[in-house]
């Protein structure tokens, strides 16, 4: 049975969600913990001889300690690089949520320690034209939720909107990662500071820019909620 399922968003797209989930599951593995990653929805596929195949997926499924087959993996792709429900529309498909509980049972199944589920774009994808967003797959399972904030201009609007939006949804952000998206952020500790005091979720971890990573860690700096999350 798995006892622990974390649903990671991000305040937009390309904020390093991928990125930080495979830290993650490389971090909680090495704690001990059996670890599985799932990418529900993927848009931006390479067609290989195996079928559509995404990069991010792909990472998860390399930085999971249970090697579980692609399609459960990532069982909606779509090759076009655009939004997933625009995506499904050209191929004449619908993304319903009957459908991602499917596809979650699938993944309980494996019965990991940890499943960690990356969403797509921010917290509002759109599903379908029907007012369904990827959001509402998190709320019908009341998945606690760990946002990734992409550490850049204007990243303080899109945070604290983003953590609105999660807990008016009535879920459980049980807290938030601070991703440099570059060496040179101007002023990123007053940035960090303000978002601190911001967010009324903790700070899980710090994740380095790549260019300053020199050691086996990936760059992310786990703090003592981290370590909370697992225990409760």
């Amino acid at each position: 049975m798995t006892q622990h399922t974390f649903f990671v968003t991000g305040t937009d797209t390309d904020v390093g969600k991928t990125y930080v989930s495979n830290l993650l599951l490389r971090e909680l593995t090495q704690r001990g913990n059996s670890t599985l990653g799932f990418k529900p929805i993927s848009a931006g596929c390479e067609n290989t001889p195996a079928g559509l195949r995404n990069e991010d997926a792909l990472i998860l499924q390399s930085a999971s300690s249970i090697k579980a087959e692609y399609d459960h993996i990532n069982p909606i792709a779509y090759a076009p690089p655009i939004a997933p429900h625009i995506a499904a529309e050209l191929v004449g498909q619908s993304i319903t949520l009957d459908t991602l509980q499917t596809h979650l049972k699938a993944l309980e199944a494996y019965q990991a320690d940890v499943l960690l589920i990356e969403g797509a774009g921010g917290w509002r994808l759109p599903l379908n034209r029907d007012g369904v967003y990827l959001s509402d797959f998190a709320k019908h399972n009341q998945m606690p939720v760990i946002l990734v904030v992409g550490m850049r201009l204007g990243c303080l609007n899109h945070a604290v909107m983003s953590y609105e939006s999660i807990v008016n949804d009535g879920l459980n952000c049980v807290g938030w990662i601070a991703n440099q998206l570059s060496d040179d952020m101007p002023y990123y500790n007053e940035n960090l500071a303000s978002l601190q005091s911001l967010i009324k979720a903790p700070l899980l971890a710090e994740v380095a820019h790549q260019s300053k990573v020199s050691d086996a860690s990936g760059g992310m700096k786990c703090f003592a909620a981290f370590d909370e999350i697992l225990s409760a």
